[in-house]
């Protein structure tokens, strides 16, 4: 690339920031002019800097990372965030996904991975790992979980009944998890929440419960 990509840096840890500004500002091609401490002050970075990519952290006070990429992307769409993090989990990288980042690395990443992170999203194109490709591409594939309606089973939220429902269905909960992009943590809590407002035993008569409700036949 002729020009130098323009980047800004969001971190709520003045150490890892600090340091990653030092490492990408040594790079050809990329060009550190902004850093920010939290979500508000990035959003006011952003808007005052204009840079190419945007790399930011999740867990931050004030505002954190997702809705900082959200708000940046709606007020800024030629802008690319790259979400740079230390979680893992579905629900997490789903949530940057649909905030509008185009790329997702895990903190620890090296620094030709940064590096290439940055340059793609810059370019328009989107760089997300292996498994969260394939999980994407699943969902493209399968679409996304049938609508139940909120008047079976009132008393639970409407996770809870789409997990039911999912449950009636014979799913297991690892598929569970990976139909609604959700860790086997959350969805093993779900479930607990499931049996105590239905006062049911077990999974099984959690099952006989919704199917007769009509559950489960999508």
């Amino acid at each position: 690339m002729t020009d130098a990509i323009e980047v800004v840096l969001v971190d709520d840890h003045p150490v890892y920031r600090d340091g990653l500004a030092m490492l990408l500002g040594s790079l050809d091609g990329v060009t550190v002019v902004g850093t920010a401490a939290d979500g508000r002050e990035a959003i006011a970075t952003v808007d005052a800097r204009q840079p190419d990519v945007v790399v930011m952290d999740v867990q931050m006070p004030e505002l954190d990372g997702i809705a900082a990429t959200r708000e940046i992307t709606t007020r800024h769409p030629h802008i690319a965030v790259v979400v740079l993090t230390m979680s893992d989990d579905d629900e997490t990288v789903f949530a940057a996904m649909r905030s509008g980042a185009r790329g997702y690395l895990l903190k620890g990443a090296s620094q030709d991975e940064i590096r290439r992170a940055i340059e793609i999203v810059a370019a328009g194109g989107l760089l997300f790992g292996a498994a969260i490709a394939r999980r994407v591409g699943e969902f493209f594939v399968s679409g996304p979980p049938t609508h139940v309606p909120q008047d079976l089973f009132p008393q639970l939220t409407a996770r809870e009944r789409e997990i039911l429902d999912l449950l009636a269905a014979g799913r297991s909960n690892p598929q569970i998890a990976q139909t609604l992009f959700l860790s086997p943590k959350t969805i093993r809590n779900n479930i607990s929440n499931i049996f105590a407002k239905l006062q049911v035993a077990d999974r099984a008569e959690a099952i006989v419960r919704a199917r007769d409700a009509g559950l489960g036949r999508g």
